[in-house]
């Protein structure tokens, strides 16, 4: 899209100045022809002087504008234009497409000395950073400008309607700027010769009237509103009269569009219009006929929208169409019938991108898709299409360059000596099933730059001849196959840095050292043996991402890794390696993702690692490491979302700076000998302490300017008593694990106020004391274990209150009294309460001593402690007790006194 637009803007650009030629030769085209004399008026140099004060020039880029006497033709600057005849100052064109490069200018101010460039007709400062500083109003004041573009030059402030004064404009781009809300566009319809307009990113939210404005404007072309919260056109505001019938390109992409009234408006354009783009809008329904009245349009984006149906009947009279995007919507029906309307009209002949995906057509690809030779893109991806696919598919598609029918179900049965008509550049068959040997047209494909054949059933060598075909390549999947092979003798040298899916498959032998000049590279999941001595190559300086692990490589890791500085991603989980831990893998400090899981590691982490801070997970779980845990992992690498230290043999106390991990979401330190208590300092994990979570996954976006790459971590870990992997909804977890060490004192009752929490374990430890009343604070506990420890006491009725707990163990520890009533605790297997002899009540089937009272209601008369038999004091029983105890005694001793004084009369009588 930026391509694009660069190129109609060179294009309109260009145009001006031939009209200006033709009007008397105003514009200077040979700055440098030694044979003419010129020199440029001072006010004007000493204007562009003052305003190159106000720019910040790091890279010299305006080193011809001097005071220097060899530099004082201010005509001959890169940049300026003057008028052949009268010497004034005509242009003023700073963009990047005239200084080159990436390097740009930055804005400090914007010197009102401009405003003696009176002369000025063509004023380009497209992205000069002028960090969002007010719009230069002086600008209005230029008014002989036709061209005027400060798209991207980060002003601000109040939108500049002083632009109304500039009634010569022939172009205008204020696009991507920061300007507060337009109030209005009143301005616009006294721009009479605009035929260039571009205000993308201007908040238009509240000026319902735009199409209006738009409609007075008799010569435009050209319109881009991209990105401002357009609203749907009003129906009472559209009005014909005096409008333009010339706009032939429309951009309103990006916008909050929902309404059909956005068709009634194009629709008056319908014999001009060339180009439209509604992509990315909220437009529902059935796709309009209005389109089918569009004789003139070559290009039409309908992308990510909410359209539905399948009739698609207004396409068929579109004899210029070139260009069709209706991906990303809730299109159904059959495939079949679609691609029959356009074969059986004149689009055949004219169509050349096709893009359906993300829909949910229906069906088999039909053989008259083949016929369309003008086609150079075909991308059905992600829908639901099934059935076979043929060389007729594919018998007149001489042009094509792009296919992609991935995510579907289709199945490909070729002729192993077909012979393609075309030299595809992109392929994407992912998930389209080719085997189960491996396809041999592909030997005549010589301009790949992208393959993907993932889950393509193959289960066939990979040939001799296929690295040939990647000297070009730039990315390439074949995961999840069955392809058997080795790297054998590669040689090949790639023109590029590529991303290499390789995983799941069934590859052995060594890893080349070639394979070190990728910059994204997965070989997890084979059989691939042998050292990883290949990372010691110099190339490996690009390496971003190597992912080797579930594969049998041995050894130690090189001391090498100082190289490598653009690693992002390490995973050498679930292999053979034994050894320390380099030093230098403190000197990868771009590094993000750090997985060792399942090797033979010994000795500590090592110190060097507090270098790399860009750190996000570090998983060395399941290997022989030992020593302290480290107090810098709370001190150095504040962004760790996962630290996984589990199955080693780490000891000493939980240090309190580890409470410093404010991101922290899962922290596994269990089956270690870690001894003393807990730190009471838990509930400054920020992170755990909310409710809520930032996506499902957990992604990490790299690269450079040339290419971006991403990534979703995956954690393993013990989960309800199960080893269970975790990637798609990693993001959702939140845990805790310490069990299975040394803890010894009380469960603090600071871990209350991680609410956040998922899971808690601290079972296999020495805990004492009793579980905190506010433990029912967790409601988003589904996993709880804090069995096989010397707590006591009664199990608290709050715990009842968490509704999603669907995992408990609290066995074997020295807890008593009733089970608190409630759905969870009552539902669960009996085994979670075992080892507790004190413990009684549903679903045990000891019954508690009060349970044979109940009253009235049937309730039994036993009252919990927590629940509060303090509604009936115990100090009430001691002093009722007290009571009886001297009432019956005072009954009781008058009536033996009694007796004693009646046998005395009775033995004296």
């Amino acid at each position: 899209m930026q391509g694009h637009k660069r190129c109609l803007k060179l294009f309109l650009a260009f145009a001006l100045l031939l009209l200006q030629y033709a009007k008397g030769g105003e514009v200077d085209h040979s700055r440098k022809d030694t044979n003419v004399t010129r020199r440029c008026k001072e006010r004007e140099r000493q204007a562009l002087l003052a305003f190159k004060r106000g720019l910040v020039d790091d890279h010299n880029l305006l080193s011809s504008w001097s005071s220097e006497a060899q530099k004082q033709d201010c005509c001959r600057w890169i940049g300026v234009s003057c008028s052949n005849q009268t010497g004034h100052v005509v242009g003023l064109d700073l963009s990047i497409d005239v200084l080159g490069g990436f390097d740009i200018l930055q804005g400090k101010m914007t010197s009102p000395k401009l405003i003696e460039l009176q002369h000025l007709q063509h004023l380009d400062l497209n992205e000069i950073n002028f960090t969002g500083s007010q719009f230069p109003n002086f600008i209005g004041s230029l008014t002989n400008l036709r061209y005027l573009d400060l798209s991207s030059t980060n002003f601000g402030g109040k939108f500049p309607s002083q632009v109304r004064n500039l009634t010569n404009l022939v172009y205008l781009d204020l696009s991507y700027n920061r300007f507060t809300n337009v109030e209005n566009l009143n301005w616009l319809p006294l721009l009479l010769s605009l035929r260039y307009l571009d205000l993308s990113f201007a908040n238009l939210s509240n000026v319902f009237d735009w199409p209006e404005a738009i409609n007075k404007l008799p010569e435009l072309t050209n319109l881009t509103l991209q990105e401002c919260d357009l609203p749907s056109p009003i129906l009472s505001t559209i009005s014909y009269i005096n409008s333009s019938k010339s706009l032939a390109s429309v951009d309103l992409s990006f916008n909050h569009l929902s309404t059909s009234s956005i068709f009634l408006w194009l629709s008056n354009y319908n014999t001009s219009l060339v180009h439209l783009d509604l992509s990315f809008n909220q437009l529902a329904g059935s796709i309009p006929n209005v389109f089918g009245n569009m004789s003139s349009l070559a290009h039409l984006d309908l992308y990510s929208n909410q359209l539905e149906g399948g009739d698609l009947h207004s396409f068929a009279r579109l004899c210029s169409l070139q260009y069709l995007d209706l991906s990303s919507n809730n299109l159904s029906g059959q495939l079949s019938k679609f691609v029959q309307i356009l074969f059986s009209t004149c689009a055949q002949n004219s169509l050349e991108e096709l893009y359906l995906f993300e829909n949910d057509l229906a069906g088999s690809l039909p053989e008259s898709i083949g016929l369309m030779s003008k086609l150079q893109i075909i991308d059905f991806s992600m829908n639901s299409l099934e059935g076979v696919i043929s060389e007729t598919h594919f018998s007149k598609l001489s042009k094509l360059q792009h296919l992609d029918l991935s995510s579907n179900s289709l199945v490909l049965k070729i002729h192993a000596d077909w012979i393609p008509p075309f030299q595809l550049d992109f392929i994407n068959l992912g998930s389209c099933k080719m085997g189960p040997n491996f396809p041999k047209w592909l030997q005549t494909q010589k301009k790949l730059s992208y393959l993907d054949i993932s889950d393509a059933g193959i289960s066939d060598i990979l040939p001799s001849w296929f690295w040939s075909l990647c000297r070009n390549v730039e990315f390439m999947n074949l995961t999840s196959n069955q392809i058997i092979g080795t790297f054998a003798n590669l040689t090949l040298e790639f023109s590029y840095f590529p991303e290499l899916h390789l995983s799941s498959n069934k590859l052995e032998g060594p890893i080349p050292s070639v394979l070190s000049t990728t910059s994204y590279l997965d070989l997890s999941h084979n059989k691939l043996s042998g050292s990883i001595s290949f990372l010691c190559s110099s190339a490996a300086i690009y390496l971003s991402f190597l992912d080797l692990s579930s594969n049998n490589v041995s050894g130690q890791i090189p001391d090498c890794l100082a190289h490598l500085e653009n690693l992002v991603m390490l995973d050498l989980s679930y292999n053979a390696l034994f050894g320390k831990i380099p030093t230098t893998i403190g000197s990868v400090f771009r590094i993000e993702t750090l997985k060792l899981r399942s090797n033979r590691f010994v000795g500590q982490l090592p110190s060097s690692l507090k270098n790399c801070t860009s750190l996000v997970v570090i998983d060395v779980g399941d290997n022989k490491l030992s020593g302290p845990i480290p107090e810098w992992l709370g001190v150095s690498l504040k962004n760790l979302v996962i630290l996984m230290l589990s199955s080693n043999h780490f000891n000493g106390s939980l240090p309190s700076q580890l409470c410093h991990l404010t991101h922290i979401q899962i922290l596994d330190f269990s089956m270690n000998n870690i001894s003393r208590s807990i730190p009471k300092c838990l509930n400054n994990l920020t992170t755990l302490a909310q409710i809520g979570h930032s996506g499902q996954e957990i992604t990490h976006s790299f690269g450079n300017s040339n290419s971006t790459y991403q990534y979703e971590d995956d954690a393993t870990f013990i989960w309800k008593g199960r080893m269970q992997t975790y990637k798609n909804t990693l993001g959702l977890v939140k845990r805790i694990d310490l069990s299975s060490n040394r803890l010894t004192g009380e469960i603090p009752s600071e871990i209350t106020h991680l609410v956040g929490l998922v899971s808690l374990n601290l079972s296999r430890n020495q805990l004492t004391g009793q579980i905190t009343p506010k433990i029912g604070n967790l409601q988003l506990l589904d996993s709880l274990d804090l069995s096989r420890n010397h707590i006591d006491g009664r199990i608290p009725t709050s715990l009842a209150r968490i509704d999603r707990l669907s995992f408990l163990d609290l066995s074997y520890n020295n807890l008593s009294g009733k089970i608190p009533i409630g759905t969870q605790l009552q539902s669960l297997d009996p085994s979670v309460y075992a080892g507790n002899p004190q413990l009684c009540g549903p679903p045990l089937k000891k019954m508690c001593v009060d349970e044979k009272e109940r009253g009235p209601s049937g309730q039994t008369g036993f009252i919990n402690q927590e629940d509060k038999d303090e509604l009936i004091p115990l100090g009430f029983y001691i002093t009722m007790g007290i009571g009886f105890a001297v009432g019956f005694w005072g009954v009781c001793s008058s009536m033996i006194f009694s007796r004693i004084a009646l046998l005395k009369r009775q033995l004296l009588y």
